[in-house]
């Protein structure tokens, strides 16, 4: 057995240690704090408008910010534990791409919104949450690749997404002027048909070799669930973090809350449906129920109301759970898209059917049905510098936009990963955490593979 690989001796180290390097360099010759956070600028802002400290933006965005921290770095790194023998890598590997990712991100995001003056990137708690939006969308990709890449190839994914995620959300966002504030489009489809094109790249014809570890047992699954939990518990605060204060962020988290509570109900009533002998799928559990959150992204700050967001969370359980049970398989089997964590499901369609409710959505926006909350959701529409039907045909060229962003870009990082100085782990050896981690109680066959591996790296380096 042969695993270029488990020779992450210098490989690692050398990345983790020159990416930070160069992080700190750029943040300490471009990075600065914004007005709400450093001493100075924050006392004279307050002096000259009569302000306190209560008014500081922390005070109002610390809480959404620690709620989304929390769906990083808990809720998408148990989400992905459901691997039998993977799981030190799900948690840990998702830690480790995050960590980097939103650092990068911050610059990133500041090269295209935050920087003033054309001299510094001016960050705060806002750029921190616009920072795990990004790194979420990461995150989302590396469910898609789960298990048959290396943390090198993990990190180098990462460098390119998020450059490219910062682009398309300043495309979107500034350019055509979307609205898009929990991420169907930016966050969700981005990530998803990034991840999705880049398993196909890397796509491994031997995989089968690995098939016996490439599922979940008992404990794995019910690690698993502590991840749903946790995201489905604060997906309102993900989707309204960065809304204008007051209706808008009010609305945004109420239509997430019942959008989530709908999808719930539908995601069991079709995996009982579906499933073998009308029993439960914990697959579409764990990862169906969550839909609902990505379906009300782009929409949730309109006045989608109650019961529409309800209808949107009801089809987006319905679609995820025919994702996994039908077209997963076909995806495999006929375009060579190995979705290990199904992102196509949970992510891609939920987040196209988000965008296409909030193109709908906006198209149908006029002031009698948001009297003057229509400037903090619309603004251009409600200055007359655009219609309602022109704000629904941006929503809509910005869903093209990204997929073809997602495709393309996905397709060239796929090739890059595939560099063999990046090491990856051999058709037999993925979904294995022993690859890369020192692992407690290891089975005596698992240490018999790496004493075999040892050796034959021996042996090379020898002649």
């Amino acid at each position: 057995m042969t695993d270029t690989s488990t020779n992450m001796r210098l490989k690692l180290p050398v990345i983790c240690f020159i990416l930070e390097i160069i992080l700190i360099i750029l943040f300490g010759v471009l990075v600065e704090y914004d007005h709400d956070t450093d001493s100075k600028l924050f006392n004279k802002h307050n002096n000259h408008h009569n302000h306190s400290d209560a008014e500081n933006e922390f005070y109002y965005r610390y809480p959404s910010f620690q709620d989304v921290h929390v769906m990083i770095f808990i809720g998408f790194g148990f989400l992905m534990t459901f691997l039998q023998r993977y799981g030190f890598s799900s948690v840990g590997f998702n830690f480790l791409i995050a960590a980097f990712a939103l650092q990068w991100a911050t610059l990133m995001q500041g090269f295209f919104h935050g920087m003033h003056d054309g001299s510094k990137i001016h960050i705060g708690v806002t750029s921190m949450i616009n920072a795990d939006f990004c790194t979420g969308s990461v995150l989302i990709s590396f469910g898609a690749v789960l298990g048959k890449t290396s943390p090198v190839q993990l990190l180098v994914m990462a460098v390119f997404e998020v450059t490219l995620f910062a682009v398309n959300e300043f495309i979107l966002l500034t350019v055509l002027g979307t609205r898009d504030a929990g991420g169907s489009m930016t966050i969700h489809t981005f990530g998803a048909y990034f991840g999705l094109m880049v398993t196909r790249v890397l796509y491994r014809p031997n995989l089968s070799k690995s098939k016996h570890k490439n599922c979940s047992v008992y404990h794995s699954d019910l690690f698993a669930m502590i991840g749903t939990i946790y995201l489905w518990m604060f997906w309102p605060s993900f989707n309204s973090a960065i809304t204008e204060l007051g209706d808008a962020q009010h609305r945004t988290a109420m239509n997430t809350y019942y959008s989530l509570a709908a999808c719930t109900l539908s995601t069991y009533g079709m995996s009982a449906l579906t499933a073998h002998d009308g029993k439960l799928d914990m697959v579409h559990i764990q990862n169906a129920a969550l839909a609902g959150g990505v379906a009300a992204g782009t929409a949730g700050e309109m006045m989608l109301t109650p019961f529409g967001s309800m209808i949107v969370g009801f089809l987006a359980g319905i679609i995820s759970v025919l994702g996994f049970k039908y077209l997963s398989p076909i995806l495999e089997e006929k375009l060579r898209i190995q979705d290990t964590c199904g992102v196509h499901n949970l992510h891609g369609m939920p987040g196209v059917l988000g965008a296409i409710v909030g193109a709908v959505t906006a198209s149908v926006a006029t002031k009698d049905v948001y009297g003057n909350g229509l400037h903090k959701v619309f603004p251009d529409v409600a200055d007359g510098s655009r219609s309602a039907m022109y704000q629904g045909g941006m929503q809509a060229l910005s869903l093209a936009i990204t997929l073809g962003m997602a495709l393309i870009g996905g397709l060239i990082v796929g090739f890059i990963l595939k560099v063999p100085l990046l090491g990856a782990a051999s058709d037999a050896a993925c979904f294995e955490d022993s690859i890369y981690w020192e692992v407690p109680g290891e089975e005596p066959d698992h240490e018999e593979q790496m004493t075999v591996v040892k050796t034959e790296e021996s042996e090379k380096l020898s002649a």
